[in-house]
């Protein structure tokens, strides 16, 4: 079984529907709900999903995504560990090493995320949704 971790992009593309990238996104979220992988996203996740549905759907949608969220996918804390962790990795963006460094520390076998970009040079593969629902294809 793999298990991922989404990036923030993944998921408010499949949340807030947003094209073109929701229909891959929407794949993704139903994939892991038919059990195909086991997905996981940060709990700093949760504060940009509010954010940013708070600001575009209204405070009734911002909390009515973030409690489906947490309803249906794994959480990983970030602690002082992650966050220090974060600091020390290669790439440029602290939100993105940040992603990186729960990944690393849960043990996760890949990061799904649009932005391949803000994830290099690290030890951990990243894949665009695109790529992960082929790797779900080949592996049935």
């Amino acid at each position: 079984m793999i298990h991922a971790l989404l990036n923030t992009n993944v998921v408010l593309d499949a949340l807030l529907d947003r094209t073109p990238w929701n229909i891959q996104a929407n794949a993704i979220w139903q994939a892991q709900l038919d059990k195909q992988f086991t997905t996981y996203v940060t709990a700093t996740t949760l504060t940009d999903i509010f954010y940013i549905s708070h600001r575009y759907g209204g405070l009734d949608k911002a909390w009515r995504l973030v409690r489906a969220v947490l309803n249906q996918l794994p959480i990983i804390s970030v602690s002082s560990r992650e966050l220090q962790l974060a600091t020390r990795l290669a790439g440029n963006d602290f939100e993105d090493n940040l992603q990186v460094a729960c990944a690393i520390n849960g043990q996760l076998d890949v990061i799904v995320t649009r932005n391949l970009s803000g994830f290099t040079g690290n030890n951990i593969p990243v894949l665009t949704p695109q790529q992960m629902l082929l790797r779900l294809s080949e592996d049935d």
